[in-house]
Order: C-alpha cells, then sequence, then structure tokens
C-alpha cells in the first residue's frame, strides 16, 4: 500500500475533556519495594526533623531478650496536629517546600520507612495541641490506602515517654516489623546492633555533618531494653564525619575555588580539594571504599545529597583517590542537575561537563591543572613506605564510641569477629577482671567500680582508661585457637597487678573525701 501522508504536524496533542484517576491500591507494593537501605531511609526522616526547627533527635533500638522489636526516631520539632498528621501521611501527597528545606518530593516519610518495616505510626504534638497519632501499614494501602487513627491515650503515654526530649511539642516516628530486624538470628542481636549503628552512624554522620559541626543539630542513638525502660544498652553521640576534614591539605595552592560556567544553570564553584596522602582520619577512610569516594560532592541546603563520583566526566582511577570537590547546588531551579528521590545521587546534564571543562580560579588554574595536582600528591604519597599493623578484632558495647572509632581508625579489622565488649560482674575479690573467649567478653568485677567513678553510679562507658588499657593488652587473647597455660599465667600476674592499682586508686579517691 502506498504511504499516506500525515495531516500537518501539531506541536500540542488536542484533549477533549478530562477525569481524575486516582492510584490503584497496587500501588502499594510499588511504595513498599522502592529500595530504601535502612540508613538512607533513617536519614530522610531526620530531614523532617530539621525542617520542622528540631535541635535535638534520639533514633532509639528497642529489643528484648531475643530479638530487636522496634525502630523510633524521636524529635523536638514543631510537630503536629491532626490535620498535618492526615496531610502527612497521605500517599502522593506533596506539600509546598522552601528554598532552604531538605525535603523534595515529599515521598520519604511513606516509601523510606515502608521499604523497611511493615507498620509506620507517626505520633506528634505541637505546643497548641493535643498528641494524636495515626499508623499506616503496607496492608492499609492495599485495602483502599486506609490510614489508622492511634489511640490518644497511647499516643500521649508515648510522647511522655521520651519527655527528656519531647517538651512542649514533637513527634515521634515508629517502625514495628523492620524486614532487616527479622533476619537476626538467634543469638546474633549483639552483633547486629554493632553493625547496623556502626553504618547509621557513619551515613548520619556524614550526610549531616554542616549541621553536626556547627551544633545546629544533636543526633544521639539509643538502644534499650523493653523490659528496662530507662536504662541505656547502648548511647552513642553521632559526630560529624567531614569529608574535607584533614588538618594540612596534600598539595600546597589547594582547596581553590574554581568556576565553573554552566549553561542552564550560572556560575557554579568548585570548591577543590586534595587530601594528604595514606590518611588515617575518619573523613577520609571512614566513608566507604576509596575509589567511590573520589570525585564530586554535591550538597543541597548544606545536606550532603552525593558523595564521591565524577558524573559521567571521568572514570574513577587510581590516581584520583585524593581528589574531591565540594559542590553546592544552585538554589534556583534549574534544568541541569536533578536529584534522586532518596537523596543519594546527583544527575547533571551534559552542560555541567562543559561548564567543568571551562572552570578557572583567580591564579588562572583550570581543572585539568588540579587533576594533575592531585594525581602528584597520590603518585609522591604512595612513594612512602608504611609500616603493617597487625589486624585486631574491634572493640564494642562498654568502651566509649569515641576510643572504638580511635582504634578503627589506627588498625585494620581481623575479619568479621564479633566485638569485644565489657561488662561490670560478679568476680571473687583476688581478681579484677576476667575474659570470655566464646562470647568475647572483659569481664569486670563490679565490687570495685566504684574506683572509677569517684563513689557515683557508673554509666554504660565509664572506666574508659581501664577498658582501654585492658582491651589492648586482651585482644590478641580472644582469637587463640588452643589456650596455652604461658598465656593464662600472663593473665594472672596482669590481673594481680591490675588489682593492686584499682585497690590503690580507690584508696586515693575515698581518701581524698575524708580530708576535703
Amino acid at each position: 500500500m502506498p504511504e499516506i501522508p500525515s495531516a500537518d504536524w501539531q506541536y500540542e496533542v488536542p484533549v477533549t475533556g478530562s477525569k481524575q484517576l486516582p492510584p490503584d491500591a497496587g500501588y502499594g507494593k510499588a511504595l513498599t519495594n522502592q529500595g530504601y537501605d535502612f540508613e538512607v531511609a533513617v536519614a530522610d526522616l531526620i530531614d523532617n526533623s530539621i525542617d520542622a526547627e528540631a535541635r535535638n533527635v534520639v533514633v532509639h533500638f528497642l529489643r528484648d531478650d531475643n530479638r530487636v522489636v522496634s525502630l523510633l526516631i524521636v524529635d523536638d520539632g514543631r510537630g503536629m496536629d491532626d490535620g498535618g498528621l492526615d496531610a502527612a501521611m497521605t500517599v502522593g501527597r506533596r506539600r509546598a517546600y522552601g528554598n532552604g528545606a531538605l525535603g523534595l518530593y515529599g515521598t520519604g516519610l511513606k516509601a523510606g520507612s515502608l521499604s523497611n518495616a511493615a507498620s509506620l505510626s507517626v505520633i506528634s504534638r505541637t505546643r497548641r495541641s493535643r498528641a494524636a497519632g495515626r499508623r499506616l501499614t503496607a496492608a492499609g494501602i492495599e485495602d483502599g490506602f486506609r490510614c489508622d487513627t492511634v489511640d490518644p491515650d497511647y499516643a500521649q503515654n508515648l510522647i511522655d515517654r521520651y519527655d527528656g526530649v519531647i517538651q512542649w511539642q514533637g513527634t515521634i516516628i515508629r517502625w514495628d516489623q523492620v524486614r532487616d530486624f527479622d533476619t537476626v538470628a538467634p543469638g546474633q542481636i549483639e552483633r547486629f546492633l554493632s553493625e547496623a549503628i556502626g553504618r547509621l552512624e557513619r551515613h548520619l554522620g556524614l550526610h549531616l555533618h554542616r549541621f553536626l559541626a556547627r551544633d545546629d543539630l544533636n543526633i544521639d542513638i539509643v538502644v534499650e531494653h523493653v523490659d528496662l525502660p530507662g536504662e541505656e544498652l547502648e548511647h552513642i553521640g553521632v559526630e560529624p564525619l567531614d569529608p574535607f576534614g584533614y588538618k594540612l591539605p596534600g598539595r600546597p595552592g589547594y582547596p581553590a575555588e574554581l568556576t565553573a560556567p554552566v549553561e542552564g544553570a550560572g556560575d557554579v564553584v568548585l570548591h577543590a580539594h586534595v587530601w594528604p596522602a595514606k590518611s588515617k582520619l575518619p573523613g577520609y577512610r571512614d566513608i566507604g571504599p576509596l575509589a567511590d569516594r573520589q570525585g564530586f560532592y554535591f550538597y543541597r541546603n548544606d545536606r550532603l545529597v552525593q558523595a564521591g563520583g565524577w558524573n559521567g566526566h571521568r572514570a574513577a582511577e587510581g590516581h584520583l583517590g585524593l581528589a574531591r570537590i565540594a559542590v553546592d547546588l544552585p538554589v534556583a531551579p534549574n534544568d541541569v542537575f536533578s536529584l534522586d528521590v532518596k537523596k543519594k545521587g546527583v544527575t547533571a546534564t551534559p552542560a555541567f561537563a562543559r561548564g567543568i571543562e571551562k572552570a578557572v580560579d583567580t591564579e588562572g588554574r583550570t581543572f585539568r591543572t588540579y587533576l594533575e595536582a592531585a594525581q602528584s600528591a597520590y603518585r609522591e604519597g604512595n612513594s612512602r613506605t608504611e609500616i603493617e599493623r597487625k589486624p585486631v578484632i574491634y572493640p564494642g558495647k562498654g568502651l566509649d564510641p569515641k576510643i572504638r572509632r580511635a582504634v578503627r581508625q589506627e588498625l585494620p579489622e581481623r575479619g568479621s569477629e564479633d566485638p569485644i565488649t565489657f561488662s561490670w560482674v560478679q568476680l571473687s575479690e583476688d581478681r579484677f577482671f576476667d575474659i570470655d573467649r566464646e562470647d568475647h567478653v572483659v569481664l569486670l568485677n563490679k565490687q570495685y567500680r566504684d574506683a572509677f567513678n569517684a563513689g557515683r553510679r557508673g554509666g554504660l562507658n565509664d572506666a574508659p582508661v581501664a577498658k582501654t588499657m585492658l582491651y589492648l593488652l586482651l585482644e590478641d587473647c580472644f582469637a587463640l585457637g588452643r589456650w596455652e597455660k604461658r598465656r593464662q599465667d600472663r593473665l594472672d600476674y596482669w590481673n594481680t597487678i591490675m588489682l593492686t592499682a584499682v585497690l590503690s586508686q580507690r584508696e586515693r579517691f575515698f581518701d581524698g573525701e575524708e580530708n576535703a
């Protein structure tokens, strides 16, 4: 058949009417399978806390003897009334965000939560409204997007439980039937929590480091047993993990500020940094594989939304391992940069790559000059010899998180063994410590605990100097196969000497009180 020529081209498709097509309940399957990593979803929720002007956030793991039960995120932000809760829990509703807000698409609360948990509850209170709550479940979404109203008495009781954080206003987000929690095998709770909290601490410390560094925000990660309310099993204050936090640059003259003319976005400033070679600082080594962490670090309203990567400009290579460039995304809307819904990456059009090639600083240095400087710093640093340190089993619960981080910075990890923890227990009075090799526990005699706390009640991470010294002395005892008499003899005389020192310290404390 001969081809029939079409009518004249129409630049707009003509329509004859319209109708409302609400989402099908099957959309719930897509909503609950967005692929949010656990720590990415928690960070998204804390973005909402920051937008609500919260100063304090607590990420609270609740466990019993056999399993991790629930996760709660508590903040002291503005809170929400009934109308605000309904809006926040409406699937597909997008609220208006100001230019300075961290929220963007309005989906993170539902998609991030229900990608990780079967049940999402939000309890909130404002200064002018009573405590109220809503619950959204995967089953409820499939049942016509049903949202449950939380019993007001329970909502108030939960607010009261966290009165140390929420005084006049605030919000609690509760996850139940968390998928990651349900995979924990019996006897593996300690290890799971140690690894999960470590990942979460690093992710929050990195992506929110600007807020944490200027004290706009305090984030604590807490573990508590459901049968022991108020008694913390673990308490970690999240500290900023600055990917540009070196003391001296790896190359004189850097960091440099190069201005890239990007068509469609205007002038974009590239803060080009060169890390010192072989740095052991956490901002260099503790944020993931080094090959993945070179390149661009994009910030949106001071929140890190991409940590490394070249965005198609070039491929990663070993000689550029010291090159990191901080870029604050333009506030004004543009067609060059777009952020993915999980706030994990930025897509840039070719206009950005063209702008980079024209980038220059006030001294005439180009982007190519910068890359050459970073490569030279890497080669020179890599030519230096370095002593290889023996891997160790990392410490865990009972030792201050700052000390645990210092160990990780200085020493490589031995395999993936359970961490060495510390516990105060009843021992015979002639021993200050003992070890449980099977469960990786250093046992401390609790009748001598007062020697380290001046008679006061000790906390979870008390006696940091004594615990650290014992960790360094005893770490290799937990990885031995056959237990030797020589090793036991060493433990015995260490015990005798340490016990003498503890008794001497106790005498000094209490003699000082009597003479005061």
